[in-house]
């Protein structure tokens, strides 16, 4: 059986998870927070992503809401992308070793 070494090995493939893990939480938190964050317009509160303004809100909020809306959407992808790739890192590695 030949010997690992290098980046692969058995404690390579553990750092590596364990950060793609922590990036991974980072980012689901920090989308999280960026959705409850209050978004204004011209001086007029929109409210946030995820609990926009009661009531009739100025157009200039649509834009607003709708660029936090993206954002806060491509952040919590990232997150659980990289988490999904921390879980296939780990398959992949405990089946390479068994």
């Amino acid at each position: 059986m030949p010997v690992r070494t290098g980046i692969v090995s058995g404690a390579g493939m553990t750092l590596i998870n364990k950060i793609l893990i922590a990036a991974g939480v980072i980012l689901l938190l920090a989308g999280l927070g960026l959705g409850f964050r209050s978004v204004s317009a011209a001086g007029t509160d929109c409210g946030s992503v995820f609990q926009p303004a009661a009531g009739i809100t100025p157009m200039a909020c649509d834009a607003r809401l709708n660029n936090a809306g993206t954002l806060v959407t491509l952040i919590l992808i990232a997150g659980g992308l990289s988490l999904a790739a921390a879980l296939t890192v780990k398959v992949v590695r405990d089946r390479v070793t068994a």
